[in-house]
């Protein structure tokens, strides 16, 4: 249908006609199992049909091996280790590295999706990962090479062996512990250990700890029997640095982590986990962090989080809704690449807080270098042009006039980022369901229209974000995302319009 039929339908795309042809994913399937998710044998064949079947015919084959009864989860652990297998996370993790980092906001984008339209997102990566193999055999090739047996700690040296080797920045070492954490340590102990390394440095524009966060989760799904290659990609991740061994030199990206280390080290109070803070009193710490954040260094921030933690004990609840706030005014004041990523690689942040048990003060450390990390994004950002005057806590809602639909604010969106902002803050803060109806909006416009990593993992990251803010908070950090969000103008995805003639 063209988008003038689209915008008239009363359902709003309850399932897209042209996924029909595919068996429905129920939900029960696409959510975590663990005593179901276990890999047979024919992984690694179906793998192998992902890396060396053309592109202009992987989403055909993939078709008709969905029709004979392969799984949606299936195709999702194989997806994710042809990724780790073929696409390296250098130069830079980022760019081709995508193909792997989307891979759970994809996912996410899926599960919040009915159930006809849970394809879509595995079949757009699917494409690009063939996209970014492409562009990898362009530049040498690469493969993820066996591990060398010999620089495997044993059991017991298996945690304190990758903790020297990441501190040496020491890859050949790295690399057997990462493949003895996956076979000796608990999966909660690990995660410990690669948060903390994927934080301590500000290099990659927050793709250490989004790839840390994104590997996790999607182990969670596909099952941690496939943690090995996956652990040694993100170990050779983590070490990426310029050429200067940062274990030897005072490096610009390490002083924040530094400080923190130091600051902690000396710090025996924990964190007031159940602190609760007055509307009045968590209005003051966020607009304080704002301030912060528009005019501080990284010091200053930390400093002020710091003070916030262990001197007025606030609640981390409080201070996490202040940085997304500041960094939803980041990207209203210059959209872009560089802003997006204050919001997903915090939306990482926040997950590693969330699911830490707290070994080594992490979530202290955590959150500390969250708030090191924003003002570092935001005078990256001055490279780029100037930054505008934009405000989130003075963005003011449309007069009640002008209030109108999800549908009407996103067909707006593309034209008048800042009208449509103000329409979406009215709306929401006169609906009862106004969060989940916009959600649901901006979701199905991805499905449509995604044509960029950045597309999944950013609406990801924001729809997620929200859910978990205060109410008077979510609404204001929800219109801002708009900035970035796909309006019905944006072009249609080419893999929508393929994936139509394949299943056709």
């Amino acid at each position: 249908m063209d988008r003038r039929d689209f915008l008239a339908s009363s359902a709003m795309v309850p399932a897209l006609p042209f996924l029909g042809q595919l068996p429905a994913v129920a939900a029960q399937e696409a959510r975590l199992q663990p005593q179901l998710v276990r890999f047979e044998e024919s992984i690694e064949p179906l793998v192998r049909l992902i890396e060396e079947t053309p592109a202009d015919r992987l989403l055909e084959e993939v078709a008709g091996r969905i029709k004979k009864g392969m799984s949606y989860r299936q195709l999702l652990a194989a997806l994710f280790l042809a990724g780790v297998r073929n696409i390296p996370p250098r130069p830079n993790v980022g760019f081709k590295f995508h193909a792997v980092l989307v891979i759970h906001s994809a996912h996410q984008a899926a599960l919040a999706g009915p159930d006809r339209d849970r394809w879509l997102p595995l079949f757009w990566c699917l494409d690009y990962f063939k996209r970014a193999q492409g562009q990898a055999i362009r530049e040498g090739g690469w493969r993820m090479k066996p591990v060398a047996e010999g620089r495997v700690p044993t059991a017991e040296q298996a945690q304190a062996a990758f903790r020297e080797a990441m501190t040496r920045w020491d890859e050949e070492a790295a690399d057997g512990a990462a493949a003895a954490l996956a076979r000796h340590v608990p999966v909660h102990e690990a995660f410990e250990l690669f948060a903390h390394f994927a934080a301590r440095d500000f290099r990659d524009i927050g793709h250490k700890i989004i790839y840390v966060a994104n590997a996790f989760r999607t182990l969670e799904v596909i099952g941690h029997q496939h943690a090995e290659p996956i652990y040694r990609s993100l170990a050779f991740a983590l070490l990426r640095h310029e050429g200067k061994n940062p274990a030897q030199h005072d490096l610009p990206a390490d002083r924040p982590g530094r400080r923190t280390q130091e600051a902690l080290q000396k710090q025996k109070a924990s964190l007031a986990e159940g602190a609760k803070a007055s509307p009045a009193e968590g209005a003051a710490v966020r607009q304080e962090v704002l301030e912060a954040l528009r005019r501080g260094s990284d010091a200053d921030l930390f400093a002020l989080v710091w003070d916030a933690l262990f001197q007025r004990r606030v609640a981390p609840a409080v201070l996490w809704e202040a940085l997304h706030l500041g960094a939803a005014e980041l990207l209203m004041r210059q959209p872009g690449i560089v802003s997006l990523h204050t919001l997903t690689s915090l939306n990482a942040f926040h997950y590693a807080f969330r699911t830490s048990h707290d070994r080594w003060n992490n979530r202290a450390w955590l959150l500390l270098q969250a708030a090191s990390f924003l003002p570092l994004f935001r005078e990256s950002m001055k490279n780029r042009g100037p930054l505008g005057e934009a405000r989130i806590d003075t963005l003011a809602p449309a007069e009640a006039s002008s209030a109108t639909a999800p549908e009407a604010i996103f067909a707006a969106l593309s034209r008048d980022k800042l009208r449509a902002a103000q329409q979406a803050l009215a709306f929401l803060q006169n609906n009862p369901t106004g969060i989940r109806d916009l959600s649901d909006e901006a979701r199905r416009w991805i499905f449509l229209k995604g044509n960029d990593a950045h597309d999944y993992k950013f609406s990801s990251a924001v729809l997620e974000d929200t859910e978990l803010m205060s109410p008077g908070v979510r609404e204001r950090f929800l219109a801002a995302s708009l900035f970035w969000l796909k309006g019905a103008d944006a072009a249609d995805s080419p893999v929508v319009r393929r994936t139509r003639a394949a299943l056709g």
